[in-house]
């Protein structure tokens, strides 16, 4: 259970952050939020798919970090075994919120990434942000735009009919079968299909270098199968 409260240096000032990443830190995640200002860099290490949110019905982005629920592929016992962290994972236990039209920064307590004792302090001994606190501020100052360019992005998807949902059986070089279902990606024949004027549209919204970049990141389907391939092997 999540315990978030409003960071201030009063309450806070001894609290530090474990910035190392490992399962026992909560990092083991199958997916993780990206959005259209990150896929540049995500799409050099991970596959872009789209999820379903089952509350709402909205698609949103992802980032796919392993082939089953609560299995990270990226991570070891050395760390992230990969160059670039997608922001909503390097960013916690930290997320953003609102208060009298201000933007605040918000804490999860109970995440085990604080600590009294190791880590990166958030404050310095005159009550300011350290450098630590700063980049924390700046990432969730990107993932909040990035939100609002998702749900643009989506929207434009959506009207020229370019999600589908994916499915995919994977055969292990130990015998077994995995699945993975629950999301989405880009119709090329759709895309290849679209009227000029719904190209330069796309064009003109910044739309299709990101349609790209996914599909281009489909390519990492096979980095993740060869991490699983070796997992199976060393167990």
């Amino acid at each position: 259970m999540t315990t978030t409260v409003l960071l201030n240096h009063q309450q806070h000032k001894e609290i530090k952050i474990i910035t190392r990443k490992s399962a026992e830190l909560g990092d083991a995640q199958m997916a993780a939020y990206t959005f259209v200002s990150e896929f540049r860099q995500i799409q050099a290490h991970y596959p872009i798919l789209f999820q379903k949110d089952a509350t709402n019905g909205q698609f949103f982005p992802v980032a796919l970090l392993g082939l089953e629920p609560h299995s990270n592929l990226f991570l070891s016992s050395a760390g992230w075994e990969a160059s670039y962290v997608p922001l909503s994972i390097e960013r916690l236990p930290f997320s953003i919120g609102q208060q009298h039209d201000q933007r605040v920064i918000h804490i999860d307590m109970s995440s085990p990434k604080v600590s009294h004792i190791e880590g990166e302090p958030l404050f310095s001994e005159f009550g300011e942000f350290t450098p630590y606190l700063e980049r924390v501020g700046q990432s969730l100052e990107l993932l909040h735009q990035g939100v609002q360019e998702n749900a643009h992005f989506v929207t434009h998807l959506l009207e020229f009919s370019l999600l589908e949902s994916l499915s995919l059986d994977i055969d292990l070089s130990n015998g077994e079968t995995t699945q993975l279902t629950g999301f989405y990606t880009i119709n090329e024949d759709k895309l290849n299909a679209l009227s000029d004027q719904q190209l330069l549209t796309l064009q003109h919204e910044g739309h299709l270098a990101a349609i790209y970049f996914v599909l281009a990141s489909h390519s990492q389907l096979l980095t993740l199968i060869d991490r699983k391939n070796r997992q199976t092997q060393k167990a």
